[in-house]
């Protein structure tokens, strides 16, 4: 049986961090919302308490029956959660005058002890919180605190509950919690007892096995987008039932210059069954006269599931539909308040199921990212699709502002693939997270030769980020911002300007649309 730790969200922005370190450590675990009916059965090695928004002084703040794991896992409070235990067991849990919030340093350790094996003395940690732990119960014993709070972490002492109990009032799972790592560590190896066996390879092996039982000798369809969380999905449904998976790789009109005939050729020389649909002409018609960012994601996910069903009853015999969802996916459908507030429509096959009359099956539904493209790694897909830049499922529709038409969207695959090629001619490409061209419905005045010009106006983004979540805008040298601008003006007839977007995730969003 594999052997996991759950995690208890209690709505913290930090939870999916502390799953992202704990997988680090080649450990497989869950993040459950905190009012979740557990089962604490034998695969389970340790519970996590997230942070959280809440105060524990709130009489409406998030409360579970701690008496129901205490003792029988080993338990890490962080933040909230270390407040919860303290509040729960009777100690003095207050809001603090000011809220805590930013670096501090570990300056007093109060005794040896395994969580804090390797830990220097003033490392530094991550401080966010409005509440301060005053008094710690009298079952539990100081560790360490900063110059400003005496209660940075403690324990339950020896002999109180059948298991150790540890809590932190800092966040260990940040980077700026220089020696976070090392402490999560010390908890998930040595005193929850993890083997730390949970790798790329193990993944593979137990997916390959669960998908072929799943499957049997019944048919999966999928659509491919190029991108890599769909095409590691179909290559773990192939190395599983073979040719019983058939996928569609439609071109939307919206893909980067010559992507569709170079994925496609990709996915043949994969041995991938993939039927190639070009649908450019119906997309184009139905974003004809569409300007709003909301109005053109809708359309572009009914043509979608219009053009996929169409396509899909050509086929007989399916019972499966493939997709490629990740776990951000699935911990946002299960969050401890519900879905959030949509920013912006998801381009996916929604509908499709129920339509379609197929059950779902997602290979990749508890992985992040980062470890999609290190299975896509295992799996020797080529570097071509396992190393390219993030690509939003509505494509070029949405990094077109106004009306997308087909002539617009020549004019952004010439530029984009200006700035693609040459941030792969000086090795940036695969310094960057996602990269990508936004042509503006701006016109502006220019000169060329004698003449004078009126026309449009690109910008470029270019981010760095872990899972996207959160962006930095990438600081590229001069020169090739030079070289890029000269390259787009001069060969690209209709812009007559390129601008940079310096802009962070948040306030901002990656995409313009």
């Amino acid at each position: 049986m594999k052997e996991k730790i759950i995690i208890l969200d209690f709505g913290s922005q930090y939870t999916q961090l502390i799953a992202r370190r704990v997988r680090e450590l080649n450990t497989y675990c869950e993040i459950l919302p905190f009012h979740a009916d557990i089962t604490l059965d034998d695969t389970v090695k340790a519970v996590i308490l997230s942070g959280s928004p809440f105060s524990v002084t709130d009489a409406k703040s998030p409360r579970l029956d701690l008496d129901r794991i205490i003792g029988t896992r080993p338990v890490l409070g962080i933040c909230y959660g270390a407040q919860l235990i303290a509040d729960h067991f009777g100690g003095k849990v207050e809001r603090s005058l000011k809220r805590e919030y930013g670096k501090a340093r570990l300056s007093r350790f109060f005794q040896k002890d395994r969580l804090l094996a390797h830990i220097p003395q003033d490392t530094q940690v991550w401080m966010s919180h409005g509440d301060t732990i005053m008094e710690i119960p009298e079952q539990f014993e100081l560790l360490a605190g900063t110059d400003s709070i005496d209660v940075a972490a403690f324990r339950a002492k020896d002999g109180v509950f059948e298991a150790p109990v540890y809590c932190l009032q800092f966040h260990p799972e940040v980077t700026h919690s220089l020696d976070g790592l090392t402490l999560l560590q010390n908890f998930v190896i040595n005193i929850a007892g993890c083997h730390h066996e949970w790798t790329p390879v193990s993944f593979i092996e137990e997916t390959v096995d669960n998908l072929r039982s799943q499957i049997g000798g019944q048919h999966v369809l999928m659509g491919l987008s190029g991108g890599v969380d769909s095409t590691v999905a179909a290559t773990l449904l192939h190395h599983a039932i073979g040719d019983q998976l058939i996928c569609f790789f439609i071109d939307n009109g919206l893909l980067r210059k010559h992507e569709y005939e170079e994925v496609l050729e990709s996915y043949k020389e994969m041995n991938l069954n993939v039927i190639g649909v070009d649908a450019k002409q119906e997309f184009y018609t139905a974003l004809k006269g569409l300007t709003n960012p909301e109005d053109k994601r809708k359309a572009i996910g009914r043509t979608f599931i219009e053009v996929f069903e169409r396509e899909a009853k050509k086929i007989p015999a399916i019972e499966w539909l493939g997709q490629g969802t990740i776990y951000p996916d699935v911990i946002e459908s299960i969050s401890v308040h519900g879905p959030s507030v949509t920013i912006k429509s998801h381009h996916n096959v929604g509908g499709l199921p129920e339509k379609l009359n197929l059950k779902i099956v997602e290979p990749l539904r508890m992985l992040f990212k980062d470890e999609v493209r290190k299975v896509g790694f295992a799996l020797d897909i080529p570097g071509n699709i396992l190393n390219r830049h993030p690509f939003p499922g509505p494509g070029l529709g949405i990094r077109i502002l106004g009306e997308v038409t087909p002539e617009n969207v020549a004019l952004l695959q010439e530029a984009d693939a200006i700035y693609i090629n040459l941030l792969k001619k000086y090795g940036l490409y695969d310094q960057i997270w996602q990269a990508g061209t936004i042509l503006l419905p701006i016109q502006s005045v220019g000169v060329m030769g004698d003449e004078r010009t009126y026309e449009k106006t690109i910008a470029l983004r270019a981010v760095n980020s872990l899972d996207g979540m959160t962006a930095e805008w990438s600081h590229l040298p001069y020169d090739f911002m030079a070289e890029v601008s000269s390259e787009i003006i001069n060969q690209v007839k209709g812009i007559n300007r390129v601008v940079y977007d310096i802009s962070t995730k948040p306030p901002s969003t990656i995409e313009w649309e």
